[in-house]
């Protein structure tokens, strides 16, 4: 089933061989669809992609922010690659944890790589300060043994 347009998007012009493309393939989509962007696309033919949303805290009258992550396939004539923004659209399982597909690639997010270093260095940060502890423990540790082994020899 070759079709051109899915709910007003046209298909890309990259023709590919992917049975579970949405343009070339034989796989229909529904109408549910999400916008959000590529997070991973290391694994063959599917990516991961996330977006945020503003949940109520009704008891303290403000929002949370929460993050929805879903595994989607990524066809070939698409390929959308980290930092993309894309559109997504709901069809049957394709496997396990994969029940979308990739419709449309929008483009690069602004200033996704600067964000994505920054969230890194925070775990760096954070693995070190943790490293710092440790080896303030370990340093009072053999302080208290070489103390204790003083007052022995005393």
């Amino acid at each position: 089933m070759k079709t051109n347009e899915i709910f007003g998007i046209k298909g890309p012009e990259k023709e590919c061989t992917d049975q579970k493309c949405p343009f070339h393939g034989n796989i229909n989509v529904k109408k549910k669809s999400f916008v959000g962007t590529v997070v991973q696309a290391k694994m063959h033919n599917s990516a991961v992609i996330e977006w945020t949303r503003k949940v109520p805290i009704p008891k303290y009258e403000r929002y949370t922010k929460k993050k929805t992550r879903i595994t989607v396939h990524n066809p070939e004539c698409i390929h959308a690659k980290e930092g993309d923004i894309v559109k997504v659209f709901a069809t049957r399982p394709l496997s396990k944890t994969v029940h979308h597909v990739i419709v449309e690639n929008q483009g690069k997010e602004k200033h996704y790589e600067e964000r994505k270093e920054a969230l890194e260095e925070g775990r760096t940060r954070s693995e070190r300060t943790e490293k710092k502890k440790e080896t303030e423990e370990e340093v009072e540790e053999t302080e208290s043994k070489e103390s204790e082994s003083k007052v022995k020899e005393e």
